[in-house]
């Protein structure tokens, strides 16, 4: 069986822990600070695609303004392949919100994911919430 991989990757972000975690949870709001289409829920069990439908998952966990942990998988995970695991953890600090990403259970190609988060959410969370 093929080792599965695990990674971490954080940013600040110019916003609070709360504007954070109703933006990753409300499809708008999601769909403005990514610029990828995307339709998500604040419901524990609720499902969610991001990216024109590029990312899909489930809402495992959900503790307002602090973490959200979701299954999540790509268009590029085989069929065999399982969904991975997403915990997004907020924590205030100098200059607005530290947001960790810990990214488990996945594939031996998902270290491609790794520069994914920061381009395709970080880069342009920190734009649309004024600090790019």
């Amino acid at each position: 069986m093929e080792k599965l991989l695990e990674f971490e990757v954080s940013a600040v972000i110019p916003a609070t822990p709360e504007e954070l975690y109703r933006a990753w949870l409300d499809s708008e709001l999601h769909t403005a600070m990514t610029g990828g289409e995307a339709v998500v829920s604040a419901e524990l069990g609720g499902e969610f695609s991001a990216w024109d439908g590029y990312i899909s998952g489930s809402n495992l966990e959900l503790t307002p303004a602090e973490r959200i942990v979701q299954s999540w998988r790509t268009m590029e995970f085989d069929d065999n392949e399982g969904d991975s695991r997403v915990t997004i953890s907020f924590a205030v600090v100098e200059g607005g919100t530290q947001i960790t990403i810990v990214h488990a259970d996945l594939p031996p190609h998902g270290t491609q994911y790794i520069q994914g988060w920061e381009d395709h959410y970080f880069t342009p969370m920190c734009a649309y919430f004024g600090d790019g």
